[in-house]
C-alpha cells in the first residue's frame, strides 16, 4: 500500500505560508505590512512569486476594502467562478452581498444584440440596479469589464469603494490595467502585465475578508 506524508489542513497551510515568507526573504523582497496579507495569499493560491513584484495598490486601497466589507458592501464580480470562490459565509457575516450578472438572460440578449461582452454588460447591469456605488468590484477575467467601470466612473460618476482589476490574458489586458491605474478617484488593486485570473481575484477578496473579520492569515477556509 502506498504511504504518503500526512498533515492536518491547518498544518499544511501554516507550512505553506512559512515557505512563502522564507522564500520572499531569501529573494530580499520585503512586503509592506498592510499589503503583505494580500500578496501572500495571492502567492499561496498560485505558487507564483511574481505577484510580489507586479501587484500594485493605490494609496489606502487595503483600508478601503476592509472598511467597505465591514460596512456590508455589495461585491460585484465579472464571472461566476470568482463569485463562487469568495467566502460567502464571511461576506454574510459582515452583512454584505455577492453578485454576478454574466449569465443573466437579459445580459445574454443584450450581448447578442450589441456585440459587447457579457462581462462588460454584467457590470453595466450592476450599475442599473444601483449596486456599484460604494461596492467592491472584482475583475479577474475580462478587460472589457474593467473598461466599463472606467466608463461608468467618467460618464455616470459611479464611485465603487474599491476596484480589484486583475484580468488575465493577451488582448487589451495590459491596456485595461494601465488605464485603470491612472484613475485617482477610486482605490484599486491591480496586477501589472498579463497575469491575473479568477484564483488571484478570489485570493485578494478572501484576504481582505480575513482582515475585516479578524481571521488569521494562515487559517484555512
Amino acid at each position: 500500500m502506498f504511504d504518503y506524508p500526512t498533515l492536518s489542513p491547518q498544518g499544511i497551510t501554516e507550512q505553506s505560508f512559512e515557505t512563502i515568507r522564507r522564500e520572499l526573504s531569501a529573494a530580499n523582497i520585503i512586503l509592506p505590512s498592510d499589503t503583505a496579507p494580500i500578496v501572500e495569499r495571492m502567492i499561496h493560491s498560485t505558487a507564483d512569486f511574481d505577484f510580489a513584484t507586479i501587484t500594485r495598490f493605490s494609496t489606502g486601497a487595503v483600508q478601503a476594502g476592509i472598511h467597505a466589507l465591514g460596512n456590508g458592501c455589495a461585491i460585484i464580480t465579472d464571472v461566476n467562478m470568482i463569485r463562487m470562490g469568495i467566502n460567502a459565509s464571511r461576506v454574510q457575516q459582515q452583512g454584505g452581498t455577492l453578485h454576478c450578472f454574466v449569465a443573466d438572460d437579459d445580459v445574454r440578449q443584450r450581448a447578442a444584440e450589441t456585440g459587447h461582452t457579457r462581462s462588460a454588460l454584467g457590470i453595466r447591469m450592476a450599475w442599473e440596479q444601483g449596486l456599484l456605488q460604494d461596492s467592491i468590484v472584482v475583475v479577474g477575467n475580462a478587460p472589457t469589464a474593467l473598461f466599463e467601470i472606467i466608463r461608468l466612473m467618467l460618464e455616470k460618476e459611479v464611485r465603487p469603494a474599491l476596484v480589484i482589476g486583475v484580468p488575465v490574458g493577451f488582448i487589451n489586458v495590459v491596456e485595461s490595467k494601465e488605464a485603470f491605474m491612472k484613475t485617482t478617484v477610486v482605490p484599486w488593486i491591480v496586477t501589472q502585465g498579463r497575469k491575473g485570473g479568477s484564483a488571484v481575484a478570489v485570493a485578494i477578496v478572501n484576504a481582505l475578508l480575513r482582515l475585516a473579520t479578524g481571521t488569521r492569515a494562515t487559517e484555512t477556509d
